[in-house]
């Protein structure tokens, strides 16, 4: 059975929704602000996410980020902003589809099928989620809440551009992500060439992450290639 998460701060609608819903055979999980909706999301892993952008605690926008920082599902985005910048950035943050508010149920459950169709081909393919969580030697970084825990329960603080390297290096485990590839990424198309922001970025993550930064087990360095997470 295909799980739902619906998101959104307004009663009626997530009552609405979990009745049409669950009438046409979805498992429901509601949650009516962005820190639940992320919390829900690591404990209890959907297959799809509806998502309202005007949330009481942090923007949509930061919730599918958040999300996208470890899983592929498909996110409806479901909101009262008909603005074309809005529509972009939630797009651009991650999103599948945009549907405004008022709308129609029978559009969205449209659009849920559609984005549920696209779910069932990459199943058949063998496609699966990533893991919410990852372990790079004593420290266990949780990719939905970004946070990362060593195991005497210090947390390690990392900064957004630390955040986006790892995030990329534990998206692909045990393969080689270029250096090209983590330059455009992390930085953009433009930065293509400045290889020395990746060593002193690498070599930061090693100070914080890896026992011995100078012999590092976990984020490896494949000599004028890229890097490498060896969980």
């Amino acid at each position: 059975m295909t799980r739902i998460l619906v998101v959104d701060d307004e009663p009626q609608i997530l009552r609405a929704l979990r009745i049409n819903l669950r009438a046409r055979g979805y498992d429901v999980d509601v949650a009516a602000t962005g820190v639940a909706a992320l919390k829900a999301a690591a404990s209890r892993p959907p297959d799809l996410v509806v998502l309202d952008l005007g949330l009481p605690d942090i923007d949509g926008t930061e919730v599918i980020q958040g999300l996208r920082g470890w899983t592929t599902i498909p996110i409806i985005v479901l909101s009262g902003r008909a603005g074309s910048a809005d529509k972009v950035a939630a797009l651009d943050a991650g999103a599948d589809d945009y549907v405004t508010k008022p709308f129609g149920v029978d559009e969205l459950l449209a659009r849920i099928r559609a984005v549920t169709r696209r779910l069932a081909a990459a199943s058949a393919d063998g496609t699966a989620p990533l893991a919410a969580t990852a372990r790079v030697g004593r420290h266990t970084v949780n990719l939905a809440d970004r946070t990362v825990i060593r195991d005497d329960e210090t947390e390690v603080r990392l900064t957004p551009t630390q955040w986006a390297m790892l995030d990329q290096l534990l998206r692909h485990p045990g393969k080689l992500v270029s250096q090209r590839q983590l330059l455009h990424d992390v930085w953009g198309p433009e930065y293509q060439h400045e290889t020395n922001y990746l060593r002193q970025y690498m070599a930061q993550l090693r100070r914080k992450l890896e026992d011995d930064p100078a012999r590092p087990r976990h984020l490896i360095t494949e000599p004028g290639m890229g890097y490498r997470f060896r969980p």
